[in-house]
């Protein structure tokens, strides 16, 4: 079943040619024009930005024929952004000015005969672009450059994301041949020249140097995730929270109950099949702690485990979104979505998750290394801990630290055909994988020719592995939750993780390693961050459940639309899975092949690939085959 593109917009060239391809993209619309559709113009009048976005919201302000957009969670208000554009001097400078607003927004900026487009430096918003109508066309969405292009799928890039993790930089290569990705720190800049169109990349964000500590560090993370979730509910009186139990959801929920304005809450956990999870008892505390206070209105929903879907249910569900890219989020797609559609059943206009706290307060074993040239006692405490937890034996922890492989060695090598390893330090620039078994030699050899081609000219994040493991940490999880707001769309229900935001990300990574990575306390610099919006005894909580028995239990009871999913495999037809060897698998949920090797991303490769292939089937040449009304009756709101 193709997928179709539920929210997108597209930036165009001033030409003849863009004009013509704002036709192509033409809001769709049973019954007319669709809400959150529009077109933002050129000077000369002709379509600049046209757009198809249900739930964010685009913000316009102009200075002659200067013009600032910002695409987002809500509407900055016009004279916030005719400040922010009013003194800008340049791009750069505009850009620099921009950093001081809270939430997650796209850029798309005009200075003179320079177009600039940017996403957000976590990577939770993308930058795409191709070359089209007489110049270069950018994207939020890869498929629709693909859908304008008439490009095909690029059967190496659709063998990385086969591996549970595609290593920095290819993770930023689209599975559609033809297109480019923006790199997060990077914006996009299209000028026309003497010598025609051009496109260049500049540098508009860096990280913060880790030099505070947990003093000064957790009142400014405060202050940003408390501003972050504010910018998100700006016009909602009626909202839901998850309430994992979790202290990232905890936190996002309190913080949302105390934000300015009033508003209707409803709190929603997904009780644990597990006897011994603790999550719903932790989440029944916040939610009793949450409904304490004059003239708040805070419902709590809990819903029972036994209606809450398996990983791995309704695997022919993930065809009702066309993801960017496959996530190996995909076998717990039916789990998401009842949740959001159980929080859209409340009446709620706007969902808050806490995803993205275990990526910023998770300490990684790799950031400890960061203390050795300075404080190795201090160090090897915090590794020693780590070590124990995690049971590495003592000398590859040893050899760990003492290696120091370049990062385009690592990256060469960071695939091997040989079985994975029990236990191994993570110490290095990022784990090191094993082809699957049911992967084909075809696959195994597209794989490692990409690796060995890529480390030839990767750079890491930072020079230092420590840093360069929190960022990319960070950019893979903004990256993924991608999944779960393209759900929301599908349900109904915008959906928002604040962890996600710049300013959260960059008050996290201004604080020393010593304080972010504390073995023996758990998330130290969230909870102090924490300290005067959610009570005492929720902070105390140190355990964190896991859902691991609803995987194997999701593989014995879904075994069937495993099995059916390889019987007609669009990977195997590629030459990339041997899909007999999977079949037989699907029968054996309790092999310990699975237990050594995850099947969630080959899943998540083979259901992407059923929405992609052939996407946006036209009628008339249009997306989806619908009627399709003039864009240009539906103006942006200046």
């Amino acid at each position: 079943m193709p997928g179709h593109l539920r929210d997108f917009f597209a930036v165009l060239p001033d030409t003849a040619e863009g004009q013509a391809v704002s036709g192509r993209l033409r809001p769709a619309g049973a019954a007319g024009t669709a809400a959150g559709t529009g077109t933002v113009r050129h000077p000369s009048g002709r379509p600049w930005i046209v757009f198809r976005l249900p739930f964010r919201q685009v913000s316009h302000v102009t200075r002659g024929d200067d013009s600032l957009v910002l695409i987002g969670p809500a509407r900055v208000p016009a004279p916030v952004l005719r400040g922010v554009l009013g003194p800008a001097r340049d791009t750069a400078d505009l850009h620099g000015r921009l950093t001081r607003l809270p939430g997650i927004h796209h850029v798309v900026s005009r200075m003179g005969d320079d177009v600039c487009v940017r996403g957000t430096a976590s990577g939770h918003r993308r930058v795409y672009h191709a070359r089209c109508a007489g110049g270069r066309v950018a994207s939020d969405r890869p498929a629709l450059l693909a859908h304008l292009t008439g490009t095909g799928i690029d059967d190496a890039a659709l063998a990385l994301r086969l591996l549970d993790l595609v290593p920095h930089p290819l993770r930023h290569r689209p599975l559609w041949r033809g297109l480019e990705e923006v790199d997060p720190a990077y914006a996009l800049s299209l000028r026309d020249g003497p010598g025609g169109p051009r496109h260049t990349v500049w540098r508009w964000w860096r990280p913060p140097e880790p030099e505070l500590d947990t003093e000064r560090g957790a009142p400014l993370l405060a202050a940003a995730l408390a501003d972050s979730v504010r910018a998100h509910l700006a016009g909602h009186t009626r909202i839901s929270c998850e309430l994992s139990g979790g202290l990232d959801s905890t936190s996002v929920a309190f913080l949302a109950r105390q934000a300015p304005g009033e508003r209707e809450t409803a709190l929603l956990t997904v009780a644990a099949r597990d006897g011994h999870s603790e999550d719903e008892t932790w989440a029944r505390r916040g939610a009793e702690d949450a409904r304490r206070g004059a003239g708040l209105s805070v419902e709590h929903h809990v819903v029972p485990a036994c209606d809450a879907p398996l990983f791995y249910a309704d695997l022919r569900g993930n065809a009702r979104e066309l993801l960017d890219e496959p996530f190996p989020v995909a076998p717990a797609r039916a789990r998401a979505y009842l949740l959001l559609s159980r929080a859209a059943a409340t009446g709620s206009r706007y969902h808050l998750t806490g995803y993205g706290g275990d990526e910023l307060f998770n300490g990684l074993p790799s950031a400890c290394r960061e203390l050795l040239p300075g404080s190795p006692l201090k160090a090897w405490n915090r590794i020693g801990a780590l070590r124990h937890q995690y049971g590495w034996p003592l000398w590859p922890t040893l050899r760990g630290l003492l290696a120091r492989p370049s990062y385009a060695a690592w990256l060469a090598g960071s695939v091997t055909r040989e079985p994975p390893a029990d236990r191994g330090p993570l110490l290095s620039w990022g784990p090191r994988q094993s082809l699957p078994p049911w992967l084909t030699g075809e696959a195994g050899t597209l794989i490692q020719d990409e690796l060995r081609s890529a480390a030839g000219h990767a750079e890491p994040l930072s020079p230092r592995p420590g840093r360069h493991t929190d960022l990319d940490t960070i950019r893979v999880g903004a990256r993924g939750f991608q999944a779960l707001e393209d759900v929301g769309v599908t349900a109904g229900l915008p959906v928002a993780a604040p962890f996600y935001d710049d300013r959260v990300v960059e008050a996290v990574l201004a604080v020393r390693v010593e304080d972010r990575v504390v073995p023996w306390r758990y998330k130290p610099l969230l909870v102090e961050a924490m300290r005067e919006a959610v009570p005492a005894r929720l902070l105390a909580r140190t355990t964190k459940d896991h859902m691991s028995a609803d995987d194997v239990r999701g593989l014995r009871e879904h075994s069937a639309e495993l099995r059916a999913l390889w019987e007609d495999s669009l990977l195997a037809g590629r030459g990339l899975v041997d899909a007999a060897r999977l079949g037989r698998l699907a029968d054996d949920p309790y092999s310990p092949l699975l237990q050594r090797y995850p099947v969630d991303s080959t899943v998540s490769c083979e259901t992407w690939l059923r929405t992609a292939e052939d996407a946006w089937p036209a009628e008339n040449g249009r997306p989806d085959g619908e009627d399709h009304r003039d864009p240009d009756r539906n103006e942006a709101i200046p």
